[in-house]
């Protein structure tokens, strides 16, 4: 299975590049004296679209499960190396879970089966960075 996109010079340091779903997204980098961005940047794009691979795996998971949360978020940190080219060498990816009744064991096995077995953006980023995983919960109570 191969992916192709098309990535176009919009002027100055901004680019649009498509995507397979027929979507696109704005990239474009600090430029120095030039306040103004329109676009992500490539580097942070990376942590994105680690973040959303798992994402749609712990959230699959937990809907065959039949597991029922109020919120989910993931926040993904990189560090960069000093010397170019610049790329990640480390990475954590801290997984939140809201509810008021969360049932801990699935929702690790969904973070679990997603980094151990479904993301394939995590192991691509195994490749060149280590990476770290935590799972947060933040357990509501019930308001009556």
């Amino acid at each position: 299975m191969a992916d192709k996109i098309t990535t176009h010079w919009q002027g100055g340091m901004t680019f649009e590049s498509d995507n397979p779903s027929g979507k696109s997204v704005i990239m474009d980098t600090n430029v120095e004296g030039q306040d103004e961005r329109f676009g992500l940047s490539p580097k942070a794009l990376m942590l994105s679209s680690l973040a959303g691979c798992t994402s749609l795996d712990v959230i699959s998971t937990l809907d065959k499960m039949k597991e029922e949360i109020d919120d989910f978020k993931i926040e993904v940190s990189g560090e960069l190396t000093d010397e170019h080219p610049k790329y990640y060498h480390s990475v954590v990816v801290d997984y939140h879970f809201y509810g008021s009744d969360l049932n801990k064991k699935k929702c690790e096995r969904a973070v679990n089966l997603s980094v151990d077995k479904y993301c394939g953006v995590m192991e691509m980023f195994r490749r060149f960075a280590k990476i770290e995983t935590n799972i947060i919960y933040h357990i509501a109570t019930k308001r009556y």
